[in-house]
């Protein structure tokens, strides 16, 4: 017969290892047996294994909460307490030890900061779709997961685009500044104040076919466009669909009255629209951008709207961002600028944090990312 007298004496020992190591706690206990009324202490130890939580870096603190509520569940979180990006140095100082990076598009991931991560760091979730502010080449030499978040923005892009589209071909940004400056009183009416281009019978061309390309076309279709074109790498049965014709590149320049710009930012399309790129463009056509500054010569660009080789620009991404107030783009009527809000919706920023947060949860858990770049 076996009677607990015994107490939980202070741990013996205590070690803590972060990722997949387990905390080890040793407790002394104390029973005394009697037999045949004699009666015999006994100590014995137990030890008790839990898992640490997984680290995690998030680089700013005004991501939506909900996904902050699911971290803090599964992970230790380390938040960078400001509504504004991490600052570099700050960056380097916290991800040694991390097993995971919480990221948005201001922050550059690039060989300093992996090394400075060491070999705890096993996945990175990025809440945007683009990923040219992640240094790939390394990532992939330390077999680190990524998970970014395509698909969830593409309707509230897709939307942003047109928006844009129309702003700049009616000059929507242009009239409003009349109105406030005292324009509207002067015209008396003149028939050809503030009039702007119309997008029936005309030649819309599309620059990336992805799914936000493909979503603007989808709208644009009740406007009484003649024509959808597009380039790329190669034809898109979804293009067929949508009945967009694949062309070349300098087909698409020559023939757009209004080029969409939706492409992915790599080393085939950084600086693509440069000064040959607008000598071939009508100089009656309009320039829309919604995917990366990168991707349009802004030099070249100016020049195109100064000299009216193209007729204007709507750009939600510019480089570099945020664009200085003072840059000389902001000085162009012709020139329609926003500060990147192509996924500027609530709900979209809501999915996109939450699906961020569960791609680097399923890869601290050894899951299958639900949108894996690499």
């Amino acid at each position: 017969m076996l009677r607990f007298i015994g107490r939980v004496s202070p741990p013996l020992l205590n070690v803590t290892h972060f990722t997949n190591a387990w905390v080890v706690q040793q407790h002394q206990f104390t029973f005394t047996c009697g037999v045949n009324q004699s009666q015999r202490t006994r100590s014995f130890a137990v030890s008790q294994f839990t898992m640490s939580k997984p680290k995690v870096l998030v680089t700013r603190a005004d991501i939506p909460q909900k996904a902050f509520t699911m971290l803090e569940e599964k992970c230790e979180v380390d938040v960078w307490k400001m509504p504004s990006p991490i600052p570099r140095d700050e960056l380097l100082k916290r991800i040694p030890g991390k097993d995971a990076l919480y990221c948005l598009l201001t922050e550059k991931i690039d060989k300093e900061v992996l090394d400075a991560a060491g070999p705890s760091l096993k996945v990175i979730g990025t809440m945007s779709v683009g990923y040219d502010h992640l240094s790939m080449d390394e990532i992939k030499k330390r077999n680190i997961m990524v998970g970014f978040t395509p698909g969830v923005l593409t309707d509230a892009t897709a939307e942003l685009t047109v928006t844009l589209l129309l702003a700049t071909t009616r000059r929507l940004f242009e009239a409003h500044s009349e109105l406030l400056n005292g324009g509207w009183a002067k015209c008396a009416w003149s028939p050809l104040w503030m009039t702007g281009q119309g997008l029936k019978g005309s030649t819309v061309g599309i620059f990336g076919m992805g799914r936000i390309g493909q979503g603007v076309v989808q709208r644009l279709q009740g406007f009484s466009v003649h024509k959808f074109i597009y380039s790329g790498r190669s034809p898109k049965k979804e293009g067929e669909e949508l009945g967009a014709e694949f062309v070349s590149f300098d087909e698409l320049l020559q023939q757009s009255d209004f080029l969409l710009v939706t492409c992915a930012l790599n080393k085939e399309t950084q600086g693509i629209f440069d000064e040959a790129a607008f000598a071939k463009m009508k100089n009656t056509a309009v320039i829309v951008n919604t995917s990366r500054g990168g991707v349009i010569n802004q030099e070249a660009l100016v020049k195109a709207l100064k000299t009216n080789q193209i007729r204007a620009a709507g750009l939600d991404v510019m480089t570099p961002e945020p664009l200085p107030p003072d840059h000389e783009l902001t000085t162009l009527p012709n020139c329609t600028l926003i500060p990147h809000i192509g996924s500027a919706e609530t709900s979209t920023r809501e999915d996109m944090a939450t699906l961020t947060a569960t791609n680097i949860i399923a890869g601290l858990e050894g899951k299958p990312l639900p949108a894996r770049l690499c």
